[in-house]
């Protein structure tokens, strides 16, 4: 029995050992990460890795592990073999996504370890599917590298020069990108009966700096488009941590949308400039009042509508008596300046923008300035208008220049009086007199 007691206690006291060094070992690894500066594997952070990664000409094999995680554990001495077999060649990295949250959120890091490879575009890394050994690994860069090199023969771009505009520090700093921070965002933008998109970049941050460019454009074209109702602003979150705190920045870049008296709320749509416009236009249209809806009386309308305007929308509707009302168009897309004629009224507009041929209501958009046009071709509706124009203002529609290179005569004539139109009053005829029998079956 004490034999057997002996040896219970005895395994108990080495099971107790292994888990001590088991936590130890934990809590080495959790503080000074799985590799050390003797490895080939380059250590990165937030700190240097848009210096390191993308700024730099290399291919780039990226490992994004968490010092717990058993699997990168497991990876540790392959990993080290393919930096070492690979030096000189490829560059191997390697990002503990534990620490540095923020750089495994930025690329959409769930699990771990995560390995993505970083190639012709920096700003577009691909996930490695490949096995965990090390001959895997080196074989995955040798064809990474392979593609890399047809890029360059094709003439692709690498994607590596995130050049910065002087003074940006960051994510968008064209003079129509306003830059925002904790002590002017409450004025600015809360207090503002403008709505407001803003972006919370950091410098560091390689997709910031890839946004940049869309950001600022989009920028200047809303402010012309609607007239400085819809505007655009930029945080430096890692300076201005308060007012990232206070709205949940976990991620760059975040983009969130900023109306009056309204929670804010998430950008979900895509990083182009076409993208950050359209959605713009939605946010314009949403809060602008009616603008006003002009029925074109002379050639004065026509020609003062529409050279003040970057795009004069026309509609041509058919005579009161087919319709009964107008349209509803001045609730769609408050952007441009609106004329409507009856249809008939004004043959020679009609003709040089070819209208009729898909019969009435029609539309047409002008740009005076260029002397061209656009037609709905779609439905005479609400959806279709709105896709119509949505199209037009980034820059998707179908465009002819205007017939005779510019504007067409316009006839004066009366204004509608605002009244619902009127049948012609017709004589009554007696009919009592007649005898439906009297008349013969060829008749009828």
């Amino acid at each position: 029995m004490n034999n057997i007691l002996y040896v219970f206690q005895s395994e108990v006291k080495r099971y107790t050992e292994v888990v001590r060094s088991a936590v130890a070992c934990v809590l080495v690894l959790s503080v000074q990460g799985l590799y050390s500066p003797s490895d080939d594997v380059v250590d990165l952070s937030p700190s240097n890795f848009d210096r390191e990664v993308m700024q730099s000409d290399s291919l780039w094999l990226v490992e994004f592990y968490a010092p717990w995680c058993g699997h990168c554990q497991r990876l540790v001495p392959d990993w080290k073999k393919a930096a070492t077999a690979l030096k000189g060649i490829v560059k191997v990295g390697a990002v503990d996504a534990d620490q540095h949250k923020s750089l495994g959120g930025q690329y959409g890091v769930r699990g771990f370890p995560t390995i993505k490879i970083f190639g012709s575009n920096k700003n577009k890394p691909e996930d490695y599917q490949g096995g965990r050994s090390s001959q895997a690994i080196v074989d995955a860069a040798i064809n990474a590298l392979r593609s890399l090199v047809k890029d360059r023969m094709a003439g692709k771009s690498g994607g590596s020069d995130q050049s910065r505009q002087s003074g940006s520090g960051g994510g968008a700093s064209k003079k129509d990108v306003v830059e925002l921070t904790d002590d002017n965002f409450d004025q600015t933008v809360l207090n503002s009966d403008d709505v407001w998109m803003v972006e919370f970049f950091a410098p560091w941050c390689g997709h910031c700096k890839n946004l940049e460019p869309e950001w600022a454009a989009a920028a200047t074209e809303l402010k012309e488009q609607t007239k400085g109702k819809v505007r655009l602003g930029a945080v430096d979150a890692t300076v201005h941590q308060v007012l990232a705190s206070r709205y949940g920045i976990r991620g760059f870049p975040t983009i969130k949308v900023f109306r009056k008296g309204e929670d804010p709320e998430d950008y979900e749509g895509g990083r182009s400039r076409s993208d950050i416009v359209a959605r713009a236009l939605d946010l314009f249209s949403e809060n602008a009042p009616p603008p006003e809806l002009l029925e074109m009386l002379n050639e004065d309308v026509l020609k003062k509508t529409c050279e003040d305007h970057q795009l004069c929308i026309i509609a041509v509707l058919p005579h009161i008596l087919d319709t009964g009302i107008l349209p509803p168009l001045a609730q769609e897309l408050q952007l441009m300046a609106w004329l409507w004629t009856e249809a008939g009224a004004q043959m020679e507009l009609e003709t040089s923008l070819g209208i009729g041929g898909f019969g009435y209501p029609a539309m047409a958009a002008i740009n005076a300035r260029k002397m061209k046009f656009a037609l709905l071709k779609g439905s005479f509706s609400e959806t279709g208008i709105h896709e119509f124009l949505r199209d037009l203002s980034v820059g998707r529609g179908s465009t002819a220049p205007v017939g005779g290179g510019a504007l067409p005569k316009i006839n004066a004539v009366e204004p509608w009086d605002g009244k619902d139109g009127e049948l012609p009053v017709e004589d009554d005829i007696d009919l009592s007199d007649v005898e439906l029998d009297d008349l013969g079956k060829d008749e009828l």
